[in-house]
């Protein structure tokens, strides 16, 4: 994980600016608060500011902004709602920072297909919202309010992916805008298509990198008839994650199912005043027919009292089930909230579940021995977690320290043929660690795509790999 670098300013053409400014007007903003926001992320990443920010407001917005960018070799950044974990948005070289919050309208919603598509800048709340009444809901859920089209460049999964699979298998087609300021689509409202190349999942989790995405077209699932949540505490982290490997192996079709170690259900306490027992905890929720629910309910509360499970909490209300789970989704500022004035760094892998236990525990067993405060937190369900630090900004060895620990865990993790990454992504902090889990001459096939779509280097340089 590389937590520094050196940002290379690409110097702007004279005159650049002005064109920008003639043809977007407030649309384009060049003051210093807009850029510094533009150019701050969520992850430990100093802030890089554009040169200037763009407001799209229309696929046509896009191509301009593209097509005077390549005219003048400026970079340029798609921003959606800057929630990334990996400094995905970072504008390393500077140029223009293409803000996508904008373009949030569903474009169309086909209830009889169970598909939707929307413009990229729609959050999947308000998505939501929208199909609220229709009985339709999308069910990629991060955690943090997303923009569509931000999930798309980075392939993001979440809470439900368990059930419902990752934005790979939700996105049916895709608008991009590509580095020749060309309007393409990369597939249609067919469930399947054998048609060539397949461009839509060549740009999903390409992050940014290889076009601009201006419209995505999703599947939809219906509401579910019953949904109950859940919360259980275990006596042992083992014994949590025993649990979810028999629930699978039994068949159970949960929907969502999350880890959190002891030490995340403290700051979680803290933070949302839930008064949980400080002991590792999972927390369910299942979807289907009542009956169906209800079959489900038993086994895993079977499994869970083998394993050393207490009492389950229950919420069937939705506005318990919400609390429950905005608790969980707040779990990144809970935990780096353990320490007043600290800063977060948060990183993931994941494993096969067969080696799920192993890794976890070994895990936890080096940040027990760790001066920096950090909690386990994970979609253990397809064997997914993350971990994260609270740091102390003042103290660089606490840094270092925490960088060595996740090369340790990335290390272990791809011994086991797992991944360097199940969501985040590679952005800046993990491009030496796609190397170690693919091999070079792989990533020399992604850097030959990125040459072949993108051959001025102009779109999100210095993500992924470098050229």
């Amino acid at each position: 994980m590389e937590t520094h670098f050196t940002p290379c300013r690409r110097p702007l053409p004279l005159g650049f600016l002005n064109a920008l400014a003639q043809r977007f007007g407030p649309a384009c903003q060049t003051g210093d608060a807009i850029r510094e926001q533009h150019g701050a992320s969520e992850s430990q990443y100093p802030t890089v500011a554009p040169d200037a920010v763009v407001y799209a407001t229309s696929t046509q917005d896009v191509v301009d902004c593209v097509n005077l960018c390549r005219e003048a070799g400026v970079a340029i950044v798609p921003y959606g709602a800057g929630t990334s974990l990996e400094g995905h948005t970072l504008p390393l070289e500077g140029g223009v920072s293409l803000d996508m919050s904008r373009m949030d309208a569903v474009l169309a919603v086909n209830h009889a297909d169970f598909d939707c598509t929307v413009q990229p800048g729609i959050r999947r709340e308000a998505l939501n919202a929208y199909l609220r009444d229709t009985g339709l809901f999308f069910p990629i859920d991060p955690g943090a309010n997303a923009t569509i089209g931000g999930m798309a460049s980075t392939r993001a999964s979440g809470t439900n992916a368990v059930r419902y699979g990752t934005m790979r298998e939700v996105v049916l087609g895709l608008e991009v805008v590509t580095a020749q300021g060309k309007v393409i689509r990369t597939g249609r409202r067919a469930k399947k298509s054998a048609a060539g190349y397949d461009l839509t999942r060549l740009y999903i989790g390409s992050e940014g990198t290889l076009g601009v995405i201006t419209g995505i077209t999703l599947r939809l699932n219906s509401v579910p008839e019953a949904i109950l949540a859940a919360i259980c505490p275990l006596e042992t982290l083992a014994g949590a994650v025993e649990t979810v490997v028999q629930a699978f192996h039994c068949s159970v079709p949960m929907a969502r199912i999350e880890l959190l170690d002891a030490m995340q259900v403290r700051a979680v306490n803290l933070r949302s005043k839930l008064g949980l027992p400080e002991v590792p905890t999972l927390f369910f929720e299942f979807h289907g027919s009542a009956a169906g629910v209800a079959d489900q309910v038993e086994t895993v509360k079977a499994l869970a009292a083998a394993n050393g499970g207490g009492e389950f909490q229950w919420a069937t209300l939705a506005e318990d089930r919400n609390r429950l789970w905005r608790a969980r989704h707040e779990a990144y500022y809970a935990a780096v909230n353990l320490r007043p004035g600290a800063i977060g760094l948060t990183t993931d892998v994941c494993v096969p579940m067969s080696r799920l236990a192993e890794c976890i525990l070994a895990t936890r067993a080096e940040l027990d021995q760790c001066s920096v405060p950090a909690t386990i937190v994970g979609h253990v369900g397809d064997g997914n977690f993350h971990l994260i630090f609270s740091i102390d900004p003042n103290a660089p060895h606490e840094m270092a320290e925490v960088e060595a620990l996740n090369h340790r865990m990335v290390a272990r993790a791809l011994a086991m043929d797992g991944t360097c990454t199940g969501e985040h992504g590679i952005g800046i902090g993990k491009q030496q660690c796609l190397i170690d889990e693919l091999g070079e001459d792989a990533v020399d096939v992604m850097r030959t795509l990125k040459r072949a779509l993108d051959p001025d280097n102009l779109f999100n340089p210095g993500k992924i790999f470098r050229i």
